[in-house]
């Protein structure tokens, strides 16, 4: 019986070990997606005590918590609920949550950065909170100790057009602080037109942009704008979030009419929403590959499925879910748009239907090219695959109908400065994949050749591939 969460997790066989041990370990992160707050690292943010480093922001946690059983305000907190509270709700939560990659994560974080190794449950948790706390209060455990801690090198943050990027200025003045903090371009809410806020963003927008956008030629003109300043400020991705993918031919006229039309209160159909859609997405698609940004697809959620939560909660507080959209035929149309006119960016396209890998590893071998390696990419695990067995599905996707050893690696996605163990998870997936490999004799065991392949895939294909 191997020993639970060991030098050893996750590692099944020699090969694995010693490609993790000697290659993969020791590799800086690129965390080349996630939404982690700028200001936050700019301000080098302490935390009081575990829960606010552990379960704030954190929707993996609070959808697990429910599930066990706690009330809402144990979950997300409420006036008058202490934090021990909460961190004893989670504590008992996680003993019920074998097999969900939380308890190998919660455990990984315990491990890595509080010296913990006890598995947390309901009787031990008031000593690890004192153990932890007491850390805490050194004043070692801020936010920017935490990411020196984990060999972070590059994090792209999340960030809407109509941000100021302020913090992301102050934290390149920081001295004794070398890892590049860099914004990603998110247009989500130009695009959701039939959404809730469109024309209260819109004229956001516009105030930014020091003009009203009464005109559809005047959002375009306010878009470039921005992608501008984000190129400036050192913006090297952009990144879409769709509940599906839209395609729908339309001429600028059309797109430009819908716009007008929606900014004087008519309603607007699904058509007419999938034409201003596809026109707008590819015009900012164009500017992404002028300035060699890498885009970012991520498609086939389902939100804010839960009416009354997301009436009392708002957005992002686990009340997501996989959607099951096609995604084949519409993501043609828009790589093939640009691909005509030679303007097809480096890509990246998730998927969280895990159903969707091959059709993706498929489609975007269609497009590779261009002398760019590994251009169009099969993005990793994301969100609800992010478990073992998705992790590995993806790789064994991607290996299958591309190249492994071109694949930019992993992310962590989220709001949590202690979520950089995933990179760690991901890394030991990796290498136990490949070793059985090579032990059931599939592959030739080369250990310097797989133990550069398995480093570029940690490390060095993002850091080529995002000009880093």
């Amino acid at each position: 019986m191997k020993p639970f969460l060991d030098e050893h997790f996750l590692l099944q066989n020699d090969a694995a070990e010693t490609l993790y041990h000697n290659y993969a370990k020791a590799m800086p992160i690129i965390d080349y997606h996630c939404h982690l707050s700028p200001k936050e690292i700019y301000e080098n943010t302490s935390f009081s005590n575990l829960t606010e480093a552990w379960l704030a922001g954190d929707h993996y946690k609070w959808r697990a918590m429910r599930a066990n059983g706690a009330v809402e305000e144990l979950v997300t907190g409420g006036e008058g609920v202490a934090d021990y509270d909460r961190f004893l709700a989670y504590a008992a939560t996680l003993p019920q949550a074998i097999g969900n990659p939380l308890y190998h994560w919660s455990h990984l974080e315990l491990q890595r950065y509080f010296g913990v190794n006890e598995t947390i449950n309901e009787s031990n948790a008031p000593v690890i909170w004192k153990q932890v706390n007491a850390k805490l209060e050194t004043g070692n455990y801020r936010v920017r100790d935490l990411i020196k801690m984990s060999n972070v090198s590059v994090i792209c943050t999340t960030d809407d057009p109509i941000d100021s990027l302020e913090y992301h200025k102050k934290i390149k003045e920081l001295e004794h602080f070398d890892v590049q903090v860099l914004p990603s371009f998110r247009p989500d809410k130009v695009l959701e037109i039939n959404k809730a806020g469109f024309i209260e963003w819109i004229a956001q927008l516009g105030h930014v942009c020091g003009e009203q956008l009464t005109s559809y030629d005047a959002l375009l003109k306010a878009l470039d704008t921005r992608i501008d300043y984000f190129q400036e400020v050192g913006c090297k991705v952009s990144d879409h979030g769709m509940d599906y993918v839209p395609y729908q031919q339309a001429t600028k006229e059309q797109a430009a009419n819908i716009y007008t039309r929606k900014l004087h209160g008519e309603n607007i159909s699904l058509v007419e929403e999938q034409q201003y859609k596809t026109y707008t997405f590819l015009h900012m698609a164009k500017r992404y590959a002028k300035y060699d940004w890498v885009m970012q697809l991520h498609m086939n959620p389902t939100r804010n499925n839960n009416t009354r939560m997301f009436q009392q909660l708002g957005p992002d507080h686990g009340f997501d879910a996989i959607n099951d959209a096609p995604v084949a035929a519409s993501l043609k149309g828009l790589l093939d748009a640009l691909d005509q006119e030679s303007l097809l960016p480096k890509t990246i396209v998730y998927s969280l239907n895990a159903n969707d890998n091959e059709i993706l590893a498929a489609l975007i071998g269609c497009f590779q090219g261009g002398g760019v390696a590994g251009k169009m990419q099969l993005g990793s695990a994301w969100w609800f695959n992010d478990t073992k067995k998705g992790m590995i599905a993806q790789i064994e996707s991607l290996a299958s109908f591309g190249l492994l050893g071109q694949f930019v690696g992993m992310l962590t996605d989220s709001r949590s400065f202690l979520s950089f163990t995933r990179h760690e998870y991901f890394r030991r997936i990796l290498c136990n994949v490949i070793g059985t490999w090579v032990e059931q004799g599939e592959l030739p065991y080369d250990e310097e050749q797989l133990g550069k392949l398995v480093q570029n895939i940690c490390y060095n294909n993002a850091k080529r591939y995002f000009n880093f």
